[in-house]
C-alpha cells in the first residue's frame, strides 16, 4: 500500500469568507482560458485567493489538473505545486482558505528570518511538554501553516535557557547527551533453533510499501528485572508495547501473540535481532500465520526503525528505571503518545493519521465499481 496524498474539498461557509458561492458568481472571472487573459494575468507568478477558490470548486467538480490550469491561465505544474505545498497534510484535503494562509505565511517570512516571538516561545514550550522535539515542532508548523523559527534557533534558545539554570533542556529526548555508537554493545544472544536469516526475507519488505511488515525488540529494566516488548510497523511507524514479567522467550511470545492477534490477517513478516528471548519465534509465526526473520549479528541497522523507536520510549522510561513500578496503564499511555507523535519520515504526520488514511484508501477501493 502506498501513501498517496488525496485532494478532496472541504465546504466553506459563505459567512466566514467574502468570496461568492458557486450559485452567484461569474465563473468567467476565474475560469477564462489563458489565451483570452491579458498577458499581465497569464504571467502572474503567484496564485490569487480567487484563483485558489476556483481551484477548489473545479476539484469538487472532478476536473483534472490540466483542465484547471487551462481554465485559470497557469501551467499544470503550477496546479501540482499548489496542491503539493498547500493541501492540508493532516488529511490530504484542499481548503482554499488554508492554502491562502499558508501562502501568506511563507510570503511574510521570505527573505528574512522570523522573529522568535513570545507567542512562538509559548508554543514551543507547550509542544516540548507534549514530547515533541524542536525538529518535529518545525515540521508541524510547516504542515499546519503557522509561523515558527528553525529548529536550530529553538535549540540555541533551549541551551541559553539551560545556561541560565532553566529546565527546558529536560524535555529533550537526550537532554544534551552525546550519541553512543550502538554497534559496540552486545545484545544478549543465545541459540535460536530454526533461525531464518534476513537474506531470505522478501525484497518487498525493504521497500516499505505495505502495512504488516513488523520489527520487534525488547527494552530492559534496571538490573535486568522486567522488560517491555516493542513492535513497530515499517510503513506507518505504528507501535505496540507490552510489559513483560522478564526477558524469557515464553512470556515474550505470549504477549506478542496477544498484541497482534486482532490484526493477524494484516501481518506479513516480523524481523528480530538474535536475542535468545526470540527463541520461540516459531510459535509466534505459527499462531499469527506469518514469516519470522532474524537480522545478521551486530547489524542493528537492519531494523533501524525499531532501534529509533526504543530511543523514543526511553524519553518516557529512562534507562535505569525500575519496571516493577510501571503499570500496564502507563505503558498504554506511552504507546498512545508515540502513535500520535509526528514523525519526520511521515512528513510530520502521525502513525495514527497514516493508519486512518490507509483505512480510508481501502474503503474507497472496496466501494469503487
Amino acid at each position: 500500500m502506498q501513501r498517496n496524498c488525496r485532494f478532496e474539498i472541504i465546504s466553506v461557509s459563505r459567512e466566514e469568507n467574502s468570496l461568492p458561492c458557486s450559485t452567484d458568481w461569474d465563473k468567467s472571472v476565474y475560469f477564462t482560458p489563458s489565451n483570452l487573459l491579458p498577458k499581465s494575468v497569464v504571467k502572474m507568478k503567484h496564485l490569487t485567493r480567487e484563483q485558489r477558490y476556483g481551484i477548489s470548486l473545479m476539484l469538487q467538480e472532478g476536473k483534472s489538473r490540466k483542465d484547471i490550469a487551462k481554465a485559470i491561465g497557469v501551467s499544470t505544474s503550477t496546479i501540482s505545486r499548489e496542491l503539493r505545498k498547500n493541501c492540508d497534510m493532516r488529511n490530504g484535503t484542499y481548503n482554499y482558505d488554508l492554502a491562502q494562509r499558508k501562502y501568506e505565511t511563507r510570503l511574510k517570512l521570505r527573505g528574512r528570518k522570523p522573529v522568535f516571538t513570545k507567542e512562538m516561545k509559548d508554543t514551543v514550550v507547550s509542544l516540548l511538554e507534549e514530547g515533541y522535539s524542536p525538529e518535529q515542532i518545525k515540521g508541524r508548523s510547516n504542515v499546519e501553516g503557522f509561523a515558527m523559527v528553525s529548529h536550530e534557533t529553538m535549540y540555541r534558545w533551549i541551551w541559553e535557557d539551560k545556561r541560565k539554570k532553566g529546565t527546558l533542556y529536560q524535555y529533550l529526548r537526550r537532554k544534551g547527551k552525546k550519541y553512543n555508537k550502538r554497534g559496540n554493545s552486545l545484545a544478549g544472544r543465545g541459540y535460536i533453533p530454526n533461525r531464518v536469516d534476513i537474506e531470505e526475507r522478501p525484497a518487498i519488505v525493504d521497500l516499505k510499501e505495505r502495512f504488516g511488515d513488523l520489527e520487534i525488540d525488547t527494552v530492559i529494566g534496571s538490573n535486568h528485572k522486567g522488560a517491555l516488548v516493542t513492535i513497530n510497523d515499517r510503513l506507518t511507524s505504528k507501535v505496540w508495547i507490552r510489559k513483560l514479567s522478564g526477558k524469557d522467550a515464553a512470556p515474550l511470545a505470549l504477549k506478542t501473540i496477544e498484541a497482534l492477534q486482532p490484526i493477524k490477517d494484516l501481518i506479513h513478516t516480523i524481523t528480530a535481532d538474535n536475542g535468545k528471548e526470540f527463541a520461540k519465534h516459531q510459535e509466534i509465526a505459527e499462531k499469527l500465520e506469518i514469516s519470522f526473520y532474524f537480522c545478521k549479528p551486530f547489524h542493528s541497522w537492519e531494523r533501524g526503525a525499531n532501534e529509533n523507536m526504543n530511543g523514543l520510549i526511553r524519553q518516557y522510561i529512562p534507562k535505569g528505571t525500575d519496571f516493577s513500578g510501571i503499570t500496564d496503564e502507563f505503558v498504554s499511555w506511552v504507546e498512545d503518545k508515540l502513535n500520535n507523535r509526528p514523525r519526520k519520515r511521515l512528513g510530520y504526520l502521525t502513525p495514527n493519521l497514516i493508519i486512518n488514511q490507509l483505512e480510508f484508501d481501502c474503503i474507497c477501493k472496496l466501494n469503487s465499481p
